[in-house]
Protein backbone atom coordinates (compact mmCIF):
# COMPACT_ATOMS: atom_id res chain seq x y z
CA UNK A 1 0.00 0.00 0.00
CA UNK A 2 2.58 2.48 0.71
CA UNK A 3 3.57 5.26 3.19
CA UNK A 4 1.14 7.42 1.86
CA UNK A 5 -1.95 4.92 0.93
CA UNK A 6 -2.05 3.57 4.70
CA UNK A 7 -2.37 7.37 5.83
CA UNK A 8 -5.16 7.90 4.36
CA UNK A 9 -6.54 4.48 4.98
CA UNK A 10 -6.16 6.01 8.21
CA UNK A 11 -7.90 9.09 7.89
CA UNK A 12 -11.04 6.98 6.70
CA UNK A 13 -11.46 4.45 9.42
CA UNK A 14 -10.41 7.05 12.15
CA UNK A 15 -13.49 6.61 15.02
CA UNK A 16 -13.83 10.62 15.04
CA UNK A 17 -17.01 11.75 14.48
CA UNK A 18 -17.71 14.60 11.95
CA UNK A 19 -19.34 16.23 14.81
CA UNK A 20 -16.24 16.08 17.18
CA UNK A 21 -14.12 19.56 16.92
CA UNK A 22 -10.63 18.14 14.99
CA UNK A 23 -7.30 19.45 16.68
CA UNK A 24 -6.01 21.71 14.06
CA UNK A 25 -2.68 22.85 13.77
CA UNK A 26 -1.35 26.45 14.96
CA UNK A 27 1.84 26.47 12.39
CA UNK A 28 1.61 24.70 9.04
CA UNK A 29 4.60 24.32 6.97
CA UNK A 30 5.22 23.86 3.60
CA UNK A 31 8.15 23.15 0.71
CA UNK A 32 6.52 24.15 -2.48
CA UNK A 33 8.12 21.51 -4.25
CA UNK A 34 7.33 20.00 -8.17
CA UNK A 35 6.64 23.44 -10.16
CA UNK A 36 9.44 22.26 -13.00
CA UNK A 37 8.59 18.54 -13.11
CA UNK A 38 4.21 19.98 -13.08
CA UNK A 39 5.68 22.60 -16.14
CA UNK A 40 7.77 19.96 -17.56
CA UNK A 41 4.68 17.31 -17.92
CA UNK A 42 2.54 19.81 -19.62
CA UNK A 43 5.56 21.20 -21.95
CA UNK A 44 5.88 24.47 -20.61
CA UNK A 45 8.55 26.58 -19.58
CA UNK A 46 9.57 26.64 -16.01
CA UNK A 47 8.31 29.95 -15.24
CA UNK A 48 4.76 28.83 -16.00
CA UNK A 49 5.01 25.98 -13.28
CA UNK A 50 6.67 28.84 -11.03
CA UNK A 51 3.38 30.91 -12.25
CA UNK A 52 1.19 28.30 -11.23
CA UNK A 53 2.98 27.40 -7.89
CA UNK A 54 3.22 31.42 -6.64
CA UNK A 55 -1.01 31.31 -7.58
CA UNK A 56 -1.65 28.38 -5.70
CA UNK A 57 0.46 29.64 -2.87
CA UNK A 58 -1.86 32.59 -2.45
CA UNK A 59 -4.84 30.20 -2.89
CA UNK A 60 -3.43 27.55 -0.38
CA UNK A 61 -2.63 30.89 2.11
CA UNK A 62 -6.20 32.05 2.07
CA UNK A 63 -7.78 28.99 3.24
CA UNK A 64 -5.33 28.72 6.07
CA UNK A 65 -6.39 31.82 7.10
CA UNK A 66 -9.69 30.96 7.03
CA UNK A 67 -9.61 27.83 8.67
CA UNK A 68 -8.34 29.21 11.92
CA UNK A 69 -4.54 28.47 11.11
CA UNK A 70 -2.28 30.91 12.80
CA UNK A 71 1.08 30.60 10.91
CA UNK A 72 1.99 29.09 7.40
CA UNK A 73 5.78 29.52 6.48
CA UNK A 74 6.86 28.21 2.92
CA UNK A 75 9.70 27.47 1.86
CA UNK A 76 9.76 30.09 -1.93
CA UNK A 77 13.30 29.78 -2.70
CA UNK A 78 17.01 28.11 -0.69
CA UNK A 79 20.47 29.10 -0.28
CA UNK A 80 21.25 26.09 -2.82
CA UNK A 81 18.70 27.13 -5.86
CA UNK A 82 20.92 30.13 -7.10
CA UNK A 83 22.80 26.67 -8.53
CA UNK A 84 19.79 26.66 -11.04
CA UNK A 85 19.90 28.62 -14.47
CA UNK A 86 20.34 31.83 -14.59
CA UNK A 87 17.15 32.09 -16.50
CA UNK A 88 14.97 30.02 -13.76
CA UNK A 89 16.71 32.14 -11.16
CA UNK A 90 15.76 35.57 -13.26
CA UNK A 91 12.20 34.22 -13.60
CA UNK A 92 11.54 33.47 -9.65
CA UNK A 93 12.44 36.37 -8.55
CA UNK A 94 10.41 38.25 -10.91
CA UNK A 95 7.42 36.68 -9.59
CA UNK A 96 8.69 37.16 -5.91
CA UNK A 97 9.41 40.82 -6.74
CA UNK A 98 5.31 40.74 -8.55
CA UNK A 99 4.36 38.81 -5.26
CA UNK A 100 5.70 41.45 -2.73
CA UNK A 101 4.54 44.04 -4.81
CA UNK A 102 0.98 42.65 -4.52
CA UNK A 103 0.96 41.81 -1.39
CA UNK A 104 1.72 45.52 0.37
CA UNK A 105 -1.32 46.59 -1.15
CA UNK A 106 -3.64 43.96 0.56
CA UNK A 107 -1.68 43.22 3.80
CA UNK A 108 -4.07 45.62 5.81
CA UNK A 109 -7.58 45.26 4.02
CA UNK A 110 -7.29 41.19 3.98
CA UNK A 111 -5.24 41.63 7.85
CA UNK A 112 -2.11 38.96 7.15
CA UNK A 113 1.00 39.52 8.37
CA UNK A 114 4.22 39.05 5.70
CA UNK A 115 7.80 38.21 7.31
CA UNK A 116 10.77 36.93 5.34
CA UNK A 117 13.03 34.88 6.79
CA UNK A 118 16.73 34.28 5.69
CA UNK A 119 19.28 36.09 4.25
CA UNK A 120 18.14 39.20 2.37
CA UNK A 121 21.39 40.76 1.99
CA UNK A 122 22.46 38.78 -1.39
CA UNK A 123 18.99 40.19 -2.85
CA UNK A 124 18.58 43.25 -5.44
CA UNK A 125 17.97 46.57 -3.76
CA UNK A 126 14.39 46.35 -5.11
CA UNK A 127 13.78 43.09 -3.64
CA UNK A 128 14.92 44.66 -0.42
CA UNK A 129 13.04 47.23 -0.38
CA UNK A 130 10.01 45.49 -0.84
CA UNK A 131 11.09 43.41 2.05
CA UNK A 132 11.40 46.37 4.46
CA UNK A 133 7.99 47.58 3.49
CA UNK A 134 6.42 44.00 4.09
CA UNK A 135 8.09 44.23 7.52
CA UNK A 136 7.44 47.56 8.42
CA UNK A 137 3.50 46.61 7.46
CA UNK A 138 3.22 43.88 9.73
CA UNK A 139 3.86 45.35 12.75
CA UNK A 140 1.04 47.29 12.69
CA UNK A 141 -1.49 43.98 12.31
CA UNK A 142 -2.57 41.46 14.57
CA UNK A 143 -3.37 37.64 13.32
CA UNK A 144 -2.76 35.37 10.67
CA UNK A 145 1.31 35.20 9.63
CA UNK A 146 2.43 34.06 6.71
CA UNK A 147 6.66 33.84 6.69
CA UNK A 148 8.13 33.47 3.30
CA UNK A 149 11.82 31.79 3.60
CA UNK A 150 13.76 33.51 1.27
CA UNK A 151 17.45 32.78 0.27
CA UNK A 152 16.98 30.36 3.41
CA UNK A 153 19.14 27.72 4.12
CA UNK A 154 18.24 25.58 7.64
CA UNK A 155 22.29 24.71 8.10
CA UNK A 156 23.10 28.22 7.02
CA UNK A 157 20.18 29.96 9.84
CA UNK A 158 21.65 28.02 12.62
CA UNK A 159 25.50 28.92 11.49
CA UNK A 160 24.86 32.81 11.73
CA UNK A 161 22.36 32.09 14.94
CA UNK A 162 25.20 30.17 16.68
CA UNK A 163 28.34 32.26 15.82
CA UNK A 164 26.03 36.11 17.55
CA UNK A 165 24.89 33.31 20.01
CA UNK A 166 28.76 32.72 20.70
CA UNK A 167 29.50 36.51 20.98
CA UNK A 168 27.15 36.96 23.27
CA UNK A 169 28.15 33.98 25.44
CA UNK A 170 31.50 36.26 25.05
CA UNK A 171 30.38 39.28 25.86
CA UNK A 172 28.60 37.95 29.26
CA UNK A 173 25.45 38.67 28.12
CA UNK A 174 24.68 34.68 28.67
CA UNK A 175 25.65 32.98 31.62
CA UNK A 176 23.97 29.82 31.46
CA UNK A 177 23.39 28.34 27.46
CA UNK A 178 19.88 26.89 27.17
CA UNK A 179 17.92 25.85 23.70
CA UNK A 180 15.16 28.75 24.46
CA UNK A 181 18.04 31.12 24.64
CA UNK A 182 19.11 30.17 21.40
CA UNK A 183 16.11 30.17 19.55
CA UNK A 184 16.22 33.80 20.13
CA UNK A 185 18.81 33.87 17.64
CA UNK A 186 17.45 32.44 14.57
CA UNK A 187 15.42 33.69 11.81
CA UNK A 188 11.96 32.39 13.33
CA UNK A 189 12.75 34.16 16.90
CA UNK A 190 9.30 34.82 18.79
CA UNK A 191 7.11 32.24 15.95
CA UNK A 192 6.06 28.82 17.24
CA UNK A 193 7.73 25.67 16.06
CA UNK A 194 5.53 24.45 13.03
CA UNK A 195 3.08 21.45 14.25
CA UNK A 196 2.81 19.84 10.66
CA UNK A 197 5.28 20.07 7.82
CA UNK A 198 4.12 19.13 4.21
CA UNK A 199 6.02 18.19 1.45
CA UNK A 200 4.32 17.77 -1.93
CA UNK A 201 6.10 16.51 -5.16
CA UNK A 202 6.59 12.66 -3.66
CA UNK A 203 10.29 13.48 -2.23
CA UNK A 204 10.53 12.28 0.93
CA UNK A 205 13.40 14.27 2.88
CA UNK A 206 13.09 17.67 4.28
CA UNK A 207 15.78 19.61 1.82
CA UNK A 208 17.42 21.62 4.64
CA UNK A 209 14.10 23.03 5.79
CA UNK A 210 13.51 24.51 9.03
CA UNK A 211 16.12 21.94 10.66
CA UNK A 212 15.92 22.94 14.24
CA UNK A 213 12.26 23.99 14.14
CA UNK A 214 10.99 20.74 13.12
CA UNK A 215 12.95 18.49 15.78
CA UNK A 216 9.67 17.54 16.77
CA UNK A 217 6.81 18.09 14.04
CA UNK A 218 4.77 16.26 12.04
CA UNK A 219 5.35 15.19 8.62
CA UNK A 220 3.27 14.31 6.06
CA UNK A 221 4.31 13.34 2.06
CA UNK A 222 2.18 13.69 -0.88
CA UNK A 223 2.97 12.67 -4.67
CA UNK A 224 0.78 15.57 -5.40
CA UNK A 225 3.45 18.52 -7.31
CA UNK A 226 2.79 21.83 -5.63
CA UNK A 227 0.75 23.46 -8.20
CA UNK A 228 -1.90 21.16 -8.19
CA UNK A 229 -1.68 20.81 -4.25
CA UNK A 230 -5.52 22.19 -3.39
CA UNK A 231 -7.61 22.74 -0.71
CA UNK A 232 -8.46 18.72 -0.56
CA UNK A 233 -4.93 18.13 -0.42
CA UNK A 234 -4.27 20.00 2.20
CA UNK A 235 -7.30 18.74 4.50
CA UNK A 236 -5.94 15.14 3.90
CA UNK A 237 -2.61 16.36 5.78
CA UNK A 238 -4.51 18.46 8.90
CA UNK A 239 -6.81 15.18 9.19
CA UNK A 240 -3.41 13.42 9.02
CA UNK A 241 -2.18 15.36 11.78
CA UNK A 242 -5.24 15.50 13.57
CA UNK A 243 -4.79 11.39 14.08
CA UNK A 244 -1.10 11.40 15.67
CA UNK A 245 -0.48 11.06 18.64
CA UNK A 246 2.09 14.03 19.57
CA UNK A 247 4.35 13.38 22.46
CA UNK A 248 7.07 14.97 21.83
CA UNK A 249 10.11 12.53 23.30
CA UNK A 250 7.62 11.53 26.30
CA UNK A 251 6.42 8.17 26.99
Amino acid sequence: MGILGIWKNKIRHSKAGKAEKRRLPRHIAIVMDGNRRWAKKRGVPSSVGYSFGAENFRKIATYCKNIGIEFLTVYAFSTENWKRGEEEVSSIMALLEKYLNEAIEKMEKERIRLNILGNTEVLSPKIRELVEKTRNISQGLQGFQVNLCLNYGGRDEILRAAYKYALDCKAGKINKPSQEEFSNFLYTAGIPDPDLVIRPSGEIRISNFLLWQSAYSEFYFTQTLWPDFDEHELELAIEAYGIRERRFGGA
